[in-house]
């Protein structure tokens, strides 16, 4: 299904002609992996204002199997993004674009599901092979696999450790890597997955 649904991946620049807002999303599961908790943080571009949250807990069906994440993710994901009240112009996900073995992670996923610009910002590396980018705010390495350039290596802030950046959909490597870039204020994350990531973790905690 991966390898299908991979072949409906667009990695060309097709979004609105202004973004105005941003979704970030991010999913996590308690502790004994059996439900998933998801969230949403639909972000004004301009203001950095978060405009509506949006989350949800399910059950958690389908099993941890490396490189299948996105259909463990995706169900309790769907579920929380049915609440959102307007469609955002881009989404960032905290997880891979095609900087997967079958270059269909979840921002490809989510993209090709809702039709999206989507981007995959992940904290550390699936597949591929990079240098370390300098230690300067937007140096950035190309992470390369079997001869192709999936995604970057991207420093967010000086000397700090770096994000992996791939388009998901409707989104080129470029601007994968300038509106990551863009969305990170003070954090290592972009703000939008910062704050759905906050939201998930305050669900687990809740949940014990």
């Amino acid at each position: 299904m991966q390898a299908e649904l991979a072949g409906l991946v667009l990695i060309q620049d097709r979004l609105p002609g202004r973004v105005s807002t941003v979704l970030g999303v991010d999913a996590a599961y308690d502790d004994d992996g059996s439900r998933a908790f998801a969230a949403g943080a639909l972000m004004e571009v301009a203001t950095r204002t978060v405009l509506q949250i949006v989350s949800a807990e399910v059950p958690a069906d389908f099993p941890y199997i490396p490189g299948l994440l996105s259909f463990r993710e995706v169900p309790a994901l769907e579920v929380a993004l049915e609440k959102l009240t307007q469609a955002p112009d881009l989404v960032i996900c905290d997880g891979q674009g095609i900087a997967h073995p079958r270059r269909f992670g979840l921002a490809c996923h989510l993209g090709v599901l809702y039709d999206l610009p989507t981007i995959g910002c992940a904290k550390t590396r699936l597949t591929g092979e990079a240098a370390t980018p300098a230690a300067a705010r937007g140096s950035r390495a190309p992470l390369v696999d079997t001869g192709r350039t999936i995604g970057a290596v991207l420093r967010t802030q000086d000397g700090v450790k770096p994000v992996y950046v791939s388009p998901g959909h409707r989104v080129s490597l470029e601007t994968a890597c300038h509106w990551t870039l863009a969305l990170c204020g003070q954090y290592r994350i972009p703000e939008p997955i910062r704050v759905a990531d906050q939201i998930v973790g305050r669900m687990k905690r809740q949940a014990r």
